[in-house]
């Protein structure tokens, strides 16, 4: 019962960092956007509004309040919610080597060593310990069971190791769907800003009456400005959830592995 009113007030805790995580992203992604891309010493005679920018800020200032500091919000959503899955897996992960971790239960398995077992479990911590642990002490109890045949023993086992998994899953892959999220609307938020900027260049250059060869690669480059700041946050986003999705499919794996020793020496001992 202790164990999951961790994990409750553990999803809680997650629960409230991505949404707190993504509002303080968009009220940095703004401040960046106004005291510091904004300020007077990036554009010429430092006038903000219509100075020539003096260098790559003021370029990017000119990409406008409305796409500029969002683009910036997801990319800092997407280090901080990393930094999160990064600090929350390693826990998970538990102490020491899980592959390492699932042979010295195979062979205390063999030696019929369950109480070692299980105390290995809790020196090493982590969901795949939690998940080995819950399996043993199933397993201790069943096994002392008259009143189950083996066929129900066996079940029971199974559906405390299916039970633990499904509780610790879910934890290993929360706030994902938000990198993945940064990952799809950074280049979209991007290449919209970057319309935009060119919609507003070439009605400049149409306004003016007169061909201004500068003045319309000033207004290209300022409008590329939002792209390549959404490519970069959705690549960002992309290596972040592949090493991520790897991690959690590795554990995954070593639990399964696990409880797949668990059953295998439950049905030699008990055949």
């Amino acid at each position: 019962m202790t164990n999951n009113n961790n994990k409750s007030g553990n999803n809680a805790w997650m629960a409230y960092f991505s949404g707190l995580a993504i509002l303080f992203a968009i009220a940095a992604g703004y401040s960046i956007y106004i005291f510091f891309l904004g300020n007077a010493a990036n554009f010429e005679d430092g006038d903000v509004a219509k100075g020539h920018p003096l260098g790559l800020l003021g370029i990017i200032y000119r990409g406008g309040i409305a796409i500029v500091p969002l683009l910036i919000a997801v990319n800092i959503t997407v280090i901080l919610v990393s930094i999160e899955r990064f600090i929350t897996l390693s826990a998970a992960s538990g102490r020491g080597n899980a592959t390492a971790f699932v042979h010295k239960m195979r062979a205390m398995l063999e030696q019929n060593n369950l109480d070692g077992a299980i105390a290995a479990c809790d020196q090493q911590r982590g969901s795949l310990a939690n998940v080995v642990r819950s399996g043993l002490t199933r397993y201790q109890v069943v096994a002392a069971k008259t009143d189950l045949n083996r066929d129900e023993k066996k079940a029971a086992i199974e559906k405390e190791l299916e039970e633990a998994t499904s509780l610790e899953l879910p934890m290993l892959s929360k706030n994902l769907v938000i990198i993945t999220t940064c990952a799809s609307i950074g280049t979209l938020i991007g290449l919209i800003g970057t319309v935009f900027g060119m919609i507003r260049a070439f009605a400049a250059l149409a306004n003016s009456g007169t061909p201004d060869t500068a003045a319309l690669a000033t207004g290209i480059s300022e409008a590329l400005i939002n792209t390549a700041f959404g490519i970069i946050g959705s690549t960002l986003a992309i290596i972040s959830y592949n090493y991520f999705s790897n991690r959690i499919d590795t554990m995954t794996h070593s639990m399964d592995e696990a409880g797949y020793s668990i059953i295998s020496n439950f049905q030699a001992n008990h055949g």
